[in-house]
């Protein structure tokens, strides 16, 4: 019998979000597959214009030169994590800027191990349609639970 390769479809996608820095709620947020560029997905309408910060705090994925320039004709700040060197250490000064900018841009991992940990957000679906739906939900109920939180503060302050 002659040896057969048998391709196994993997489903996976992912969740990019934009939040609001002071109280962490979910502003934008797209669904893509899994095997799509990060960066691209800056200029697909994340950043949000009526938002009051214009700062953008995001991992390395989302630095490109075309994304640099869009956020600078938008009137955004990059605050984007710089990429280390191709085959040469990082740079100290690079290192602490990252370092600083790693304390704010956690806030959104934040959002992600909360839908992880708390709604249990697990996507086992076929179809970007259905995990868009999945993920979208996903989100509203975040921001509902934030919200909630949210006023639990402000009435015990």
């Amino acid at each position: 019998m002659p040896a057969t390769d048998l391709a196994i479809p993997f489903f996976g996608y992912k969740s990019h979000i934009s939040i609001d820095r002071k109280f962490r709620l979910i502003r934008k947020w797209k669904t893509t597959d899994a095997a799509a560029s990060d960066g691209a997905r800056l200029r697909e309408g994340l950043l949000d214009k009526s938002n009051t910060a214009s700062t953008v705090w995001a991992d390395t994925a989302y630095r490109s030169k075309a994304n640099e320039d869009f956020m600078e004709k938008q009137g955004f700040v990059s605050k984007v994590h710089r990429k280390k060197p191709h085959l040469r250490p990082m740079p100290r000064h690079i290192q602490k800027s990252n370092a600083g900018k790693s304390v704010i841009r956690s806030r959104v991992e934040h959002v992600f191990a909360d839908q992880k940990s708390q709604t249990g957000l697990l996507i086992r679906t076929v179809g970007i349609t259905r995990a868009t739906m999945r993920i979208g939900l996903a989100n509203i109920v975040y921001n509902m639970r934030r919200f909630l939180l949210l006023e639990r503060i402000n009435a015990a302050a």
